[in-house]
């Protein structure tokens, strides 16, 4: 009995030994990680590129189609082992001229109100759209007040964010049903138009844009939806209180084109151990036309290809094939996110971790992670790693709508959670540009991404772990 107590005890001295040895270890590698990418960091100025000479990239723009190629000559000139262009069919919508609207309280008496299409929308007549306003609370209220009451009205939709909620995403959650099925829904009761309280904490006179859709409803029962700011939202809302007759009328340019072929821009480092085995580093690289879509999602873009680079910086030699995928057309359609993990069933490729940056470029937290029990306790064993540098926020939670489609079994998805609170202040909005990221925040999320990686890259996951010991 005591022989067995003491290899017993040996071998916990060994274990702990071993875990301690790679604590030093790992702790060293990630604080290279950090001081290559704050003293030498190339994201911000990828960015500045991106953001500055290419602008707002809507899926299908010619800004797209720039994008596509500089970061493809980007990737290249990081001498990774292979980079190429994965085609995808996408949407093509443009907005046109620019909105114009007004609140008309009696005849010739006029406030002009601030708003922008939202994404996807039918133009209004070649006039405008002029009638009068019912507003309501989210589209479970149109059911309350039935077609009697909607018909040949313009509803707006003025629920707004819940300030009181500490995580915005899900303030955002909590109402963007409004934007995306809104005229949808409206149109079944006979609306004219439909007006959407911007998805905005703040009180602004900036309008904010988004994806929506019309689900099958025919052509011709198809209504224009625009984006009204909160400033507006709240104006319109105090006006028809004082005035419940009064009009809205918009005018709107907007025009769906035929789809067409666009990429996801792809890179990879091949792994020495499993190079059959995947990580994936991503953001999307389209954006919304109104700013120049620094935040969403350029600072991801960048990040993911930055994680590559300071591998490389560093001399990093990964044991997975680790690929930085830039994906086309997540904001009005996901078709690059989809077609990636299409064709990655075809070809039968094992992808083991994903990673995803589309949250912004503010001061990282941290990261949330879509995966099972045994897998989150190892990943909570690196919490002390992070610590240092204040990102040892590892919660359970979603990760990203690019590297969804992934999902299986196997696979952990992961995103990264910058601090959340200014994010939807710019979110589709025009003031989603160059200026409004900060540099060392910006470099931050990179390090995090990279170091998180690392240890993916080293430790593996534990359903790899399962497949080997069977």
């Amino acid at each position: 009995m005591r022989t067995l107590l003491l290899a017993v005890c040996g071998l916990l001295f060994i274990t702990e030994s071993i875990a301690q040895t790679n604590f030093e270890q790992d702790s060293l590698k990630i604080r290279s990680i950090f001081d290559m990418a704050l003293l030498d960091g190339k994201s911000y100025e990828w960015l500045d590129y991106l953001s500055n000479e290419i602008g707002g990239r809507l899926s299908g723009s010619l800004e797209a189609e720039r994008a596509v190629k500089y970061t493809e000559n980007e990737l290249k000139e990081l001498g990774l082992d292979r980079v190429w262009l994965q085609p995808v069919m996408v949407p093509k919508w443009t907005r046109g001229l620019p909105e114009y609207s007004y609140i008309e309280t009696a005849p010739g008496i006029t406030s002009i109100a601030d708003i922008c299409a939202l994404g996807g929308s039918v133009a209004t007549p070649d006039g405008g759209l002029k009638a009068e306003v019912i507003e309501v609370q989210g589209i479970e209220d149109l059911a309350r007040y039935g077609r009697e009451n909607i018909e040949g009205k313009i509803v707006f939709y003025n629920r707004p964010m819940r300030a009181d909620l500490i995580h915005t995403f899900e303030a955002y959650g909590g109402c963007v049903d409004q934007r995306y099925s809104g005229a949808m829904e409206a149109a079944k009761y006979g609306a004219v138009g439909v007006v959407v309280r911007s998805m905005n904490l703040r009180m602004d006179d900036l309008p904010h844009t988004g994806t929506m859709n019309y689900g099958d409803l025919p052509a011709e029962q198809r209504i224009p939806a625009c984006a009204i700011s909160t400033n507006g939202a709240e104006y319109l809302s105090s006006a028809l209180k004082l005035k419940p007759d009064l009009q809205f009328y918009f005018k709107q340019n907007c025009k769906t084109f035929p789809d067409v072929q666009s990429y996801n821009v792809i890179g990879e480092m091949t792994g020495s151990v499993y190079p059959n085995k995947y990580i994936v580093v991503g953001g999307h690289l389209d954006s919304w036309d109104l700013g120049d879509g620094s935040h969403d999602d350029g600072a991801g873009c960048v990040q993911s290809m930055e994680v590559l680079r300071l591998f490389k910086k560093i001399n990093y030699t990964p044991k997975h094939t680790i690929r930085v995928v830039l994906f086309m057309n997540e904001e009005n359609g996901l078709r690059g996110g989809n077609k990636y993990a299409e064709e990655a069933k075809l070809k039968r490729e094992q992808h083991v971790f994903a990673l995803e940056s589309d949250a912004g470029g503010f001061t990282p937290r941290g990261f949330s992670f879509d995966t099972d029990d045994a897998n989150f306790k190892q990943i909570k064993s690196w919490e002390p790693l992070f610590k240092p540098y204040l990102i040892h926020y590892f919660e359970k939670g979603g990760s990203g709508a690019d590297i969804g489609p992934l999902k299986d079994n196997g696979i952990v998805l992961a995103g990264l959670r910058p601090d959340s609170q200014r994010y939807f202040d710019h979110h589709h909005a025009a003031n989603d540009t160059f200026d409004a990221v900060n540099k060392r925040e910006l470099e931050l999320g990179g390090a995090a991404m990279a170091s998180l990686v690392y240890l993916m890259d080293k430790y593996g996951t534990k359903t790899e772990m399962s497949s080997v010991k069977n």
